[in-house]
């Protein structure tokens, strides 16, 4: 990792991705963790999934994020920190009428930069759920 700063609005090497309707802007990369910046439009979600070797934290700088887990909901705003520890299983919705945007980042990075590369504008849900579990991240059935 090299002593910088990541211009806002540009992606490491003017990368950008498409995962599940969000776009993604990778900010920072190394062996101990990775940052991005998400956009979520209105109705767009993550489903929920486990990491199995990292934890996951969210910033937000925007909007109403909701994150399911455990049976609970809770609801993260602009200036909240979401922790979502290693093995704990976790979805993200945004339901609020509004764009959200918020900073992610992982540590460590573990596969994560692959796993993004992987699914880059792949529309195929199931396909989806097939490249996350070869990178260390698996995602739950549906509720019953």
């Amino acid at each position: 990792m090299e002593l910088g700063v990541q211009p806002a609005g540009t992606g490491i090497d003017g990368i950008a991705w498409n995962i599940l309707g969000h776009t993604y802007t990778p900010m920072q990369r190394s062996e101990r963790s990775t940052a991005w910046h998400a956009d979520f439009p209105d109705g767009t979600f993550v489903p929920p999934h486990i990491h199995r070797t990292q934890d996951e934290f969210i910033y937000m700088l925007e909007g109403d994020l909701q994150v399911d887990s455990a049976g609970t909901t809770r609801h993260a705003r602009a200036g909240d920190l979401i922790s979502l520890p290693m093995g704990v299983a976790h979805g993200l919705f945004n339901r609020s009428g509004a764009m959200v945007r918020c900073l992610f980042w992982v540590a460590p990075s573990a596969r994560i930069w692959d796993l993004f590369v992987a699914i880059d504008g792949v529309a195929d849900p199931a396909e989806v759920v097939r490249l996350a579990s070869l990178h260390e991240v698996d995602f739950l059935p549906p509720p019953g």
